[in-house]
């Protein structure tokens, strides 16, 4: 396995990964849907344009999983980062995160600021067992036009839709 840098060439390998992620995200929702690997690809374009640093693991030819990153001197923002079901649990999320992390080091930074769901319990235990414990901040906005929103989450003494 091995890690490379994402160019514009690369984008029709990693667009399943992408559609796949935005799968997953959705799922922690409620909603179901199937991957759209032309809005992934899109989405992948996109993002590497406007010049956002992504990786990817390569085993054999096929992307396992990838990393986007977001510089905002002087923080680093993890965007994206997803491992194919397949492949989890080898090793890859950690090497793609300790590529974030060199990368905050180089700007002169100790820490890698991370977008998480509330419920996605798998990356908060990988973030935690990597140190990361911090709750930074909260993301709060009105409900869209006809969301179900589906539960609530405690933080502090604050209650929140979700």
């Amino acid at each position: 396995m091995e890690l490379i840098k994402v160019e514009i060439k690369d984008a029709d390998r990693l667009a399943p990964l992408v559609a796949a992620f935005r799968t997953q995200l959705r799922s922690y929702k409620g909603i179901k849907s199937q991957p759209n690997i032309e809005a992934g690809k899109e989405e992948a374009i996109e993002f590497l344009e406007s010049g956002f640093p992504i990786y990817a693991v390569e085993d054999n030819g096929s992307f396992t999983g990838y990393i986007i990153c977001r510089i905002d001197e002087p923080c680093l923002w993890v965007e994206h980062i997803f491992v194919c079901e397949e492949y989890r649990r080898k090793g890859i999320a950690t090497m793609l995160f300790k590529k974030a992390e060199e990368i905050a080091e180089s700007m002169g930074e100790e820490t890698v600021y991370n977008y998480v769901h509330p419920n996605n319990e798998n990356m908060i235990q990988f973030l935690r067992s990597k140190g990361y414990s911090v709750l930074n901040m909260i993301e709060i906005r009105k409900p869209y036009k006809d969301e179900k929103l589906t539960t609530t989450i405690q933080v502090g003494k604050e209650t929140f839709d979700y």
